[in-house]
């Protein structure tokens, strides 16, 4: 019952989740050329969907401890339908970020609403690999949007591909209404004023905002490039072609893709062997820092490799979550993890729309193309290593207490 009514539909919303997240880095330099966009333009547009998505977080907790997963996720959808229909129809670019902005808002809930119901329908033991592998789905919707996508649209046009996407998420919404089963409580739900005083409590935990800044700074940044300044960076300076661009946007998938199953497999063996969840999101992104910085230092021509080696490590992001959750008590961690969700969402919005307002703004004053795209990317790192550094700040503070 788990896996064909709880979990496929899930794995379903969240593939389309993640694919319209990253569509636009290979759909965006259509839209540039056909709709006269610049960066800035296209930067606002496609972070549109991370304003949505993001603002919805905090009442999303709340909603989903109080009706469920189910109706919450089923209704939301029929919003990310109606935004894929929006932005297959629109002409101007106001017209593209109400589409936009619909489908931030209607995929909101699609992996939270993923966590909700597998606490109440599977068993303890089993949610580490449930977790991992709703994971994978949402990491199979991104290749998708790949090469995959790009083959496509050597047969489709952009717009025909959002009629054909607005289709598929209504019958996945209706999917999730039929399948899903309802998990019906004997207790009274929490009043809203219960529910709203524990969400004050996690915002004035220091707990919280010790890894705050790596929500919005490591993993906002990484979906800014993910879905969007990744494939502008090879295309302006590397410069490659669409079609590859592409290419190598698919093996960073393939390689977050396995990233996720080794999550899953080797992160209790190692906190057995003492290297805790928290030990090992440090390391991976410290990696995933240095990496970026070699991508844009341009110290190595293999650009697979370290496009490879930075969705790899960055994926290990999402240890930031359970992390988090551990800090504070179970009724809280619905509420702690939409609350987090919404600074990574804001953080990739804010990094998506500066990265476009910089390029814009040095290319205005005679920089190159290459130049003002490196700029925007170490005006990134200079953020996440700020936020890193703060992060591993807590680890000291945490020895001199027990010392």
């Amino acid at each position: 019952m788990s896996w064909l009514r709880l979990f496929l539909p899930f794995a379903g919303a969240y593939f389309l989740s993640y694919h319209f997240r990253t569509i636009n880095a290979v759909v965006g330099p259509i839209l540039s050329n056909e709709l006269s966009l610049g960066a800035a333009d296209l930067g606002l547009l496609t972070s549109t969907y991370f304003v949505a998505f993001g603002a919805t977080q905090l009442p999303l907790g709340l909603l989903l401890d109080r009706y469920g997963a189910r109706k919450i996720e089923a209704v939301l959808l029929l919003f990310a339908a109606a935004g894929s229909a929006v932005f297959a129809a629109s002409t101007s670019i106001d017209g593209l970020a109400l589409g936009r902005a619909l489908i931030g808002l209607g995929v909101s809930a699609c992996l939270m609403a993923s966590f909700k119901a597998f606490s109440q329908w599977v068993a303890p033991d089993k949610l580490a690999a449930m977790t991992g592998w709703i994971m994978t789905a949402g990491t199979l919707g991104a290749f998708a949007s790949t090469a995959p996508l790009d083959l496509v649209l050597s047969w489709l046009t952009w717009r025909e591909v959002f009629w054909l996407l607005a289709g598929i998420t209504f019958l996945v919404s209706a999917w999730v209404f039929v399948s899903v089963p309802e998990k019906q409580s004997t207790q009274k739900p929490d009043s809203m004023a219960i529910l709203w005083a524990g969400l004050q409590e996690i915002l004035r935990s220091p707990h919280f905002w010790r890894i705050a800044p790596i929500g919005f700074a490591q993993v906002g940044g990484f979906m800014a490039i993910q879905s969007l300044w990744s494939s502008a960076w090879l295309m302006q300076v590397n410069g490659f072609s669409r079609s590859q661009a592409a290419d190598h946007l698919a093996a960073m998938s393939i390689a977050m893709i396995v990233a996720y199953v080794l999550i899953g497999l080797v992160s209790t063996r190692l906190a057995r062997h003492g290297i805790s969840p928290r030990m090992l999101l440090a390391g991976a992104l410290g990696f995933a820092l240095t990496t970026l910085i070699a991508i844009v230092a341009e110290a190595s021509e293999h650009h697979y490799a370290l496009w490879i080696v930075y969705g790899a490590f960055s994926s290990f992001g999402t240890l930031s979550y359970s992390v988090l959750a551990s800090d504070f008590p179970n009724a809280l961690s619905g509420r702690v993890n939409t609350t987090y969700n919404l600074l990574s969402f804001a953080g990739a919005f804010a990094f998506q729309w500066a990265m476009g307002l910089i390029i814009d703004g040095l290319r205005a004053t005679g920089y190159s193309s290459a130049s003002a795209h490196r700029y925007a990317f170490i005006m990134l790192i200079a953020c996440q290593l700020g936020a890193w550094l703060w992060f591993l700040s807590g680890f000291r503070k945490a020895r001199r207490q027990l010392g």
